[in-house]
């Protein structure tokens, strides 16, 4: 059986994510014993919303009384702690959905659970007690508060995820560059009447792991999201057991016939900028200068990123190819003779190729955001 690591190569906070498949935290409902009875088809879990403040607490209570599920709690911290020790032993991550007001709200869960759960700070309930308390969606119109939050737990040692609804934000494309300065490390983006093309504009601003998240319950969905930037899904109301092997066996399957189970489109096919590992060398008008001039890497940089990248790999040889290395050949999936025919002379199935792409890609996307990084500080 293929393990984790070799067939989606995907680690979070240090541990290998078994398959890219998320539970998302519904309120008053998703706690372990949720999660567990579905633990064969998901790689983690955010249970939640936990309200663990005052203004909170109190905006739950008025939530419940009016006929939501909540999860209510005299004690969240230690709530919360109880909860994450049922997921000892299990190859589930666990995630904890925290709806605070402050800094300290968070770091004092992080203080009595430790490192070992992904914090995810919820800027996503839009429920008007909760935004009216300083949580959910208020976070979203006050950035500065939550960038502060964010950038606490990073600081204390946490691996940071933040949920939040896109378009709900003037800019979700600045929102991601905040976030990911401020140290976050997970962007969980309920893409609700969005598609593809916002995701790609978030995975294009940012360096970040992304969960992609509503109506995700079919695998043609979610391989639209693969293609587009996002490196897991996730799923609530649809996330019985029976949708998630289905999704889980497919993408399984994908997985082990490409090589890549979230390899962009091409950029000529409006893939992200991932996609930059199929482009080859920058010597016509095509969508790969306009997509270097947004990144600010000339085209000079670019073809000598890429040849460094890929010396001393397989990819450095395929002198049949159109521009004599593999380095520059398209997609696996795009039928091209002379790129298999370099395949085969090297060895390499389709499977081991995109694997190498993967790296390669992920070597280029390194430079952009490190360029970009050092750009924005100046």
């Amino acid at each position: 059986m293929t393990d984790c690591g070799s067939r989606y190569y995907l680690t979070i906070n240090k541990r290998c994510v078994k398959v890219p498949v998320a539970l998302s935290s519904m309120a008053g409902i998703t706690d372990a014993s949720y999660a567990l009875l579905r633990k064969e088809n998901i790689g983690i879990a955010f249970i939640g919303g936990f309200s663990v403040d005052e203004p909170t607490m109190n905006a739950g209570a008025k939530m419940a009384d009016e006929g939501r599920h909540e999860f209510i709690c005299g004690d969240p911290v230690s709530c919360i702690r109880d909860e994450v020790k049922k997921f000892e032993g299990s190859d589930v991550i666990c995630g904890i959905n925290i709806r605070g007001t402050s800094p300290k709200s968070y770091l004092d869960v992080y203080s009595a659970v430790g490192k070992d759960v992904i914090y995810e700070v919820d800027a996503h309930c839009r429920q008007e007690a909760m935004i009216n308390a300083g949580a959910g969606e208020y976070l979203l119109k006050n950035t500065d508060t939550l960038a502060d939050i964010v950038r606490a737990l990073n600081e204390a040692g946490a691996y940071v995820s933040v949920k939040f609804r896109a378009g709900v934000s003037s800019n979700d494309s600045s929102l991601a560059r905040l976030l990911w300065k401020a140290g976050a490390d997970i962007l969980h983006v309920d893409l609700m009447d969005f598609g593809s093309s916002k995701l790609k504009e978030i995975r294009n601003s940012c360096p970040l792991k992304i969960i992609a998240n509503n109506s995700m319950n079919t695998f043609e969905r979610v391989k639209e999201m693969f293609s587009h930037g996002a490196d897991m899904v996730s799923l609530a109301r649809n996330a019985d057991n029976e949708t998630l092997e289905r999704l889980r066996v497919s993408i399984e399957e994908y997985a082990d016939e490409s090589g890549w189970y979230n390899a962009p489109k091409q950029l000529c096919r409006g893939g992200d900028l991932r996609g930059l590992a199929f482009c080859c060398m920058p010597i016509k008008q095509c969508p790969l200068i306009p997509a270097l001039k947004k990144t600010g890497m000339s085209p000079k940089k670019f073809h000598d990123l890429k040849v460094s990248l890929a010396e001393n790999t397989p990819l450095s040889s395929g002198e049949s190819t159109c521009f004599g290395s593999l380095v520059w050949c398209c997609k696996s999936s795009t039928p091209c003779m002379f790129r298999d025919i370099s395949l085969k002379q090297a060895g390499l199935s389709h499977q081991e190729y995109m694997r190498l792409k993967r790296r390669l890609s992920e070597g280029i996307i390194e430079k952009v955001f490190d360029e970009r990084s050092e750009e924005e500080s100046c």
